[in-house]
């Protein structure tokens, strides 16, 4: 979900390279601290904190801390807009249209919700189109936000104006890694929360792979030439390659769908020649629909959902498998781990990270301070 510019810090030629750990409300603090510097009221820094760690956390870093240097960067350009709320433009009912503004979208995407939830358990079902907000992140995030409050979703999003994948048949970039999440509240359980890129990876995990000096597994990525390769440098240096969407045709179609969803039904826009993307900035639009089960006549629905879970995991395994998940099960268990032994971090990402604190105007000792947290 981002568009390939060159990194500031070059990436360690060492895959080995020793990896830091520090802990999740530690981290937490440092990125409310970067962006109070940078300019943004605390609670806007304290949702974005929430977002980026808690990605973090559920073992997407291609979402988490990151992407502060990239947000740094959009916010010098005059993209990003601190303190900046979603506006409903269109209220028509069970439908509402929510203009992001390029406002954080940790704050917007969190205030469209917070509209959908509230309209949806007034009359079992809205419909959220959310247009022109800076880089929403993890999509699991927002329909983990309906789910706490009891509420079915599904969401559609497009990368607007930001091609980064090749579609099934083409060499080059034409549309954004354009997410699908699902989620469905469980009576006291985690939820089930289906979240993925169409693309087979998404971006941020070219960079992560990148910065750490790996490879990406075989039929990820296409060269520029649109030959198959396994270096994520095609993301981040000229000439730029393209990732390849997953499941050949059927990813390709849904991305295709999910940058109409997304971009054109909600009032937004989709990538074509006269809108691609030339800055730092992220720009995502989405449409959510968000159900309340309860006004289903359904009243064996989550004894069916559960008996079916149960069902699918009594599988016999495949040879290596330790267990079959349902959906969020595999963030649940990262969660769990990283909450307890800290969250990892490879030196050129903290390198970025440090000097974005730096740009946002925090001193040498605060962010010293963080540097010795590290463990």
């Amino acid at each position: 979900m981002e568009t390939s510019v060159a990194m500031n810090a070059s990436p360690t030629s060492n895959p080995s390279a020793v990896e830091r750990r520090i802990a999740a409300d530690t981290l937490h603090a440092y990125v409310r601290a970067i962006w109070e510097h940078a300019g943004s009221a605390p609670r806007e820094a304290e949702l974005v904190a929430d977002h980026l760690v808690m990605s973090n956390l559920s073992g997407h870093d291609s979402h988490g801390v990151g992407m502060i240097p990239r947000y740094v960067a959009s916010l010098g350009e005059d993209q990003l807009k601190l303190n900046t709320h979603a506006e409903i433009v269109r209220d028509a009912g069970a439908v509402l249209t929510v203009d992001g503004r390029k406002g954080f979208g940790q704050v917007v995407a969190y205030e469209a919700m917070e509209h959908g939830i509230e309209r949806a358990k007034k009359l079992g079902v809205c419909a959220v189109g959310l247009r022109n907000a800076h880089h929403i992140g993890r999509i699991g995030h927002w329909a983990e936000q309906c789910a706490k409050a009891g509420l079915v979703s599904f969401h559609f999003v497009n990368v607007a104006g930001d091609p980064l994948v090749a579609p099934f048949g083409g060499i080059d970039r034409r549309f954004g890694t354009n997410p699908f999440c699902a989620a469905y509240p469980r009576d006291g359980k985690s939820p089930l929360v289906l979240d993925f890129a169409t693309a087979g990876i998404a971006y941020g995990k070219t960079r992560v792979a990148y910065n750490k000096g790996v490879k990406v597994a075989p039929g990820m990525l296409l060269d520029h030439e649109g030959r198959p390769t396994i270096e994520p440098k095609v993301m981040h240096e000229e000439p730029f390659g393209s990732l390849t969407a997953f499941g050949l045709h059927k990813g390709s179609g849904l991305a295709a769908l999910c940058e109409i969803f997304g971009g054109a039904l909600s009032g937004g826009y989709t990538t074509h020649d006269s809108t691609l993307e030339t800055s730092s900035a992220i720009i995502n639009c989405m449409t959510s629909v968000i159900l309340d089960p309860n006004a289903f006549d359904a009243p064996a629905a989550q004894a069916e959902a559960e008996a079916f879970l149960e069902w699918m995991k009594a599988s016999p395994r495949a040879e290596g498998v330790d267990a079959i998940y349902a959906p969020g099960e595999p963030e649940e268990a990262r969660r769990a781990d990283r909450t307890a032994n800290g969250i990892a971090i490879d030196p050129t990402t903290w390198k970025q990270i440090r000097d974005s604190a730096a740009k946002s105007g925090m001193t040498e000792a605060e962010i010293e301070k963080f540097d010795g947290a590290l463990r």
